[in-house]
């Protein structure tokens, strides 16, 4: 029989130990990320995560990705393992109460064992996997269809490989250009604009061609208090520094875009509960400014799942002029558009469009199903000649206007370095003739390769100008982000004709300056002109702006400003708008206060303001813009994060040695 002491001591150990329970859960916080392969990006599965001296870990799922929930708050040493792999640690985790701590790992595969060899001997002939045994040649119609799309049944799965002895294959048609001579291309180190082997004016690359325009002042607000922009989403310019500073050179000034800086990186906005777009904003006294207020504005796109997307008529308009063969761009072209073909469903269409000299169609419009097909002629591909990048476009666009359907995503992918040499080579001379099938509804992805003989003048032009986004590939990492992690959103436009206004209040606001977005400046008066283009936004986008603000002493009212967002949905011709009010509650009285997606968008701004010696930032220090980004990582560790901490000390490195050669 129990006494009627140990009858009362139950209920008390019981409620201590809820109280334990509770205590822990609402003390502890969050530590997740994703581990990716360093070489090729793509996720690590089964890795097993663990924080050094705990019981806590997690293992990663298929995506990479892994959670470890129920941590105390604390600085932590964070530990992964996988096979094939070498361990890596990460030191100096910081987690605060309640909080949530992302972490990336880039793991480097093991060494294998050198010394061995191991002899295979085949007893049957190698097989030529782009030469098929069994061949059966397609009907062919304007557009090849897969069977479940003759019989009315869509199934949205990502297309098999059928096998080489399957009826449904058949080898390219087209290898090299109908009725051209095919002339060899020399293996020039910087190809042959100069005539020589060494880059111009002491230039680390040859050929590259970018235009600076400008950077935008300070307004006062009596004077105009309306600031009206194109969105943008692309991210090219960042890319592009980036393969600039690890090759050990300087960007040039003109190469560099601020917007493109802060849109590279991918903040914590909410999606939208209904219609287009939500916005976030949020200010803090700038850390880089004059007694000034960094004011940011972010607008979040529409998400749409995978399996609800649209499916795609996507017409490939792939450059294989002689420029092509520089630095094997060409390949890596190929190896991009193997990404984005391995991620399509079978009711999406591929038509493939070539061109040097001149442009001759490689495969018409043609089911995903027949994915052996699609990647046989891609692979087919091989540099010849010059670049008429106006006939390749002028037949792409030919062949997507006659499958065009309204039901579809519609949209050319021109894969080129934008180095047009024959015919029109202007692309505002382009665009006039585009316009029309923009506003049709066939959208446009400009993707540039190469880094020597490279013209980013005409490729972004076409895709800022011709309703679509451009962007810059430089390593298979760069394509996977494009074709496979962001690939919904790089095919299907939620929003287009993007303008966005902000109408700051002078009774507030003393004056104002935006922090890039100058070549897509829109005249205030031309804000509600719907001919007058815009920015696209794709499902899941987003949009960053920041303004650096004066705020009047001794004011009153905390509206700051109004942001009015124009836009027309994919298939209108009317536009719709809405409208949000900022005031001072979105402000923080601390700049160390501020979210981390704040401090990474001031310091990726600053640095590009740094990069491109912009006025407002002609005393400013990349150890200041260091210090920053070491900040944020000690809460936030991503791969992104700790690559731009790299860029900013290469980039002071070089800038030292630059000065250090003058004073010699």
């Amino acid at each position: 029989m129990r006494s009627s002491n140990s009858k009362a001591k139950f209920p008390t150990l019981f409620f201590s130990f809820i109280l334990l329970v509770f205590f822990q859960s609402a003390l502890s916080g969050e530590i997740k990320g994703r581990v990716t392969d360093a070489g090729d990006g793509s996720p690590v599965r089964g890795a097993s995560i663990n924080i050094v001296g705990f019981k806590s870990g997690a293992i990663t799922d298929n995506d990479g990705r892994y959670r470890i929930m129920n941590v105390p708050s604390g600085t932590f040493i964070l530990r992964a393992t996988a096979l094939e792999y070498e361990q890596c640690e990460i030191k100096d985790i910081v987690l605060k109460d309640k909080g949530i701590t992302i972490v990336d790992f880039q793991l480097k595969r093991t060494v294998s064992e050198l010394g061995k060899v191991i002899k295979v001997e085949a007893e049957r002939e190698a097989v030529n996997k782009y030469s098929p045994q069994n061949m059966v040649k397609l009907d062919a119609d304007a557009t090849r269809t897969s069977p479940d799309e003759k019989n009315g049944t869509i199934r949205r799965k990502v297309a098999p490989v059928p096998s080489t002895a399957s009826p449904n294959f058949f080898a390219p048609q087209c290898i090299n250009p109908p009725g051209q001579k095919v002339a060899p291309y020399p293996n020039y180190p910087y190809g042959p604009s100069t005539g020589g082997n060494t880059p111009v004016n002491g230039q680390p690359y040859d050929a590259m061609f970018f235009k600076s325009y400008g950077t935008n002042p300070f307004i006062d607000t009596e004077d105009d208090p309306l600031s009206t922009f194109a969105a943008d989403v692309d991210d090219a310019s960042f890319v592009m520094a980036r393969a600039y500073l690890k090759d050990g050179n300087l960007p040039p000034d003109e190469a560099i875009r601020t917007e493109e800086f802060i849109n590279h990186f991918k903040y914590d906005y909410a999606p939208p509960d209904n219609g287009p777009f939500n916005v976030d904003a949020e200010g803090a006294p700038y850390p880089f400014g004059r007694k000034s207020i960094l004011l940011k504005i972010g607008i979040k796109g529409r998400e749409i799942d995978v399996e609800s997307r649209k499916p795609a008529n996507l017409i490939f308009v792939i450059d294989v002029s002689g420029s092509m063969a520089t630095g094997g761009r060409l390949e890596m072209v190929k190896d991009a558009l193997r990404i984005l073909v391995d991620n399509l469903f079978e009711d999406d269409r591929i038509g493939i469009v070539a061109y040097s000299t001149s442009a001759w169609k490689v495969l018409p419009p043609t089911s995903v199903y027949y994915r052996h097909e699609i990647l046989s002629a891609i692979e087919s591909l091989h540099p010849t000649n010059s670049t008429n990048a106006e006939a390749g476009l002028r037949l792409g666009y030919e062949l997507a206007d006659r499958i065009f359907d309204r039901d579809r995503i519609n949209r050319l992918i021109l894969c080129s370095d934008g180095v047009a040499n024959v015919g029109n080579t202007s692309a505002d001379d382009m665009l006039q003739w585009i316009k029309g099938y923009a506003e049709r509804g066939i959208f446009l992805t400009a993707v540039g390769f190469g880094i020597s003989n490279y013209n980013d003048i005409l490729l972004e032009q076409l895709g800022d100008k011709g309703n679509g986004n451009y962007y810059y590939v430089n390593s298979r990492v760069d394509a996977r982000k494009i074709f496979l992690e962001n690939l919904n959103g790089t095919l299907q436009v939620i929003a287009k004709d993007v303008k966005i206004q902000v109408s700051f209040d002078p009774a507030t606001v003393a004056s104002y300056r935006l922090l890039g977005y100058e070549n897509r400046d829109v005249a205030d008066e031309q804000f509600r002109n719907d001919r007058v283009d815009g920015g696209e936004i794709g499902a899941g986008h987003q949009v960053t702006a920041l303004y650096e603000i004066k705020l009047r002493p001794g004011r009153t009212s905390p509206h700051i400003a109004d942001l009015n967002i124009r836009f027309k949905h994919p298939n209108a011709s009317q536009a719709g708008e809405f409208q949000y009010s900022l005031t001072t509650r979105y402000i923080r009285n601390d700049f160390d206060n501020a979210s981390a997606d704040f401090k990474i968008a001031a310091a990726a701004a600053q640095f590009a303001e740094i990069l491109r010696k912009s006025y407002w930032a002609k005393d400013a220090r990349l150890s200041d813009v260091q210090a920053v980004v070491r900040e944020v990582m000690r809460e936030r560790h991503t791969s992104e994060i700790s690559e731009l901490l790299d860029m900013i000390q290469n980039a002071e490195r070089l800038e030292n040695r630059v000065v250090n050669r003058d004073l010699d």
